[in-house]
């Protein structure tokens, strides 16, 4: 009697593998400022993958965009600046959250840019923006409660406003702002946003 062949799942290494070739072909049309353009069977095809692997790992550009994200709270500024934000010195971790945040923005740049240019036409990439906003909002609300707790702020600057402050400097638009067109380098930026920062916030 004939046996039938046993099925063999595919392996999770060879999937894993998959999905890293579909998210690196996303990094490389965002980089070269593509993407948004780009059809599904594009970046298919950029991945040297089928249109059905592509729906069957991430089930839409959205899925894409998403799983661009996720690379992002697994990067090594984002996990820095979560830890800076929790040191017990509530003025040192504002100096050192701004440090991280400002190099996040350098690393991802590229990638980035693309996003937040579409971001009022593509809701993938408006979701990816608004996501960023909330986790910013997240972390440096947490600082503005222990500064204002703290005493440190200026007199009459509460915390919404201090969060508010700390959100505009700390924005991706103000990088580029800082970056692009004043033609500062990094270290400048950050450097800068650190010094806005404390006199803005921090009472003498």
């Amino acid at each position: 009697m004939k046996t039938s062949h046993a099925y063999r799942p595919r392996s999770r290494a060879g999937s894993q593998e998959t999905r890293e070739r579909i998210v690196a072909a996303v990094r490389e049309l965002l980089e070269e400022g593509g993407f948004h353009e780009a059809t599904v069977e594009e970046v298919a095809a950029r991945a040297g993958v089928s249109r059905a692997t592509l729906y069957q790992h991430f089930g839409s550009r959205l899925g894409l965009v998403d799983a661009i994200c996720e690379t992002f709270a697994r990067s090594q500024e984002l996990q820095s600046l979560k830890r800076s934000a929790e040191l017990p010195d509530p003025v040192r971790a504002l100096d050192e959250v701004i440090i991280d945040c400002a190099r996040f923005w350098a690393r991802q740049e590229a990638v980035l840019a693309p996003l937040y240019g579409v971001a009022s036409v593509d809701p993938a990439a408006a979701g990816l923006v608004e996501r960023q906003r909330r986790d910013r909002r997240r972390v440096f609300g947490r600082l503005a409660r222990r500064l204002h707790a703290g005493g440190l702020l200026h007199r009459g600057l509460g915390e919404r406003r201090a969060l508010g402050i700390l959100l505009l400097l700390t924005s991706f638009d103000s990088f580029l702002e800082l970056r692009r067109h004043a033609g500062l380098t990094e270290r400048d930026v950050s450097r800068e946003l650190r010094t806005a920062a404390r006199a803005l916030l921090l009472a003498p």
